[in-house]
């Protein structure tokens, strides 16, 4: 089956962004959160990076069930 990038329905602190694509790529969540503050002192552009997949990552559909 191949592997979908949706929002964490589970693990959600703002819009589920993180934990999903901790899910994704099977790692801690909070390792994904720290990258991302990293990455948005690092000239800013992570905010509206974060923005942008609000936008465009879709939200898990309650029929599936994830495999972890």
């Amino acid at each position: 089956m191949k592997k979908k990038l949706y929002k964490s329905r589970t693990d959600k602190k703002i819009d589920g962004i993180c934990g999903g694509i901790a899910e994704y790529f099977d790692v801690d969540s909070t390792i994904i959160r720290l990258a991302w503050i990293i990455f948005c002192l690092m000239g800013g552009s992570g905010i509206l990076c974060y923005f942008i997949a609000m936008l465009i990552i879709p939200e898990r559909p309650a029929n599936i069930v994830d495999a972890n």
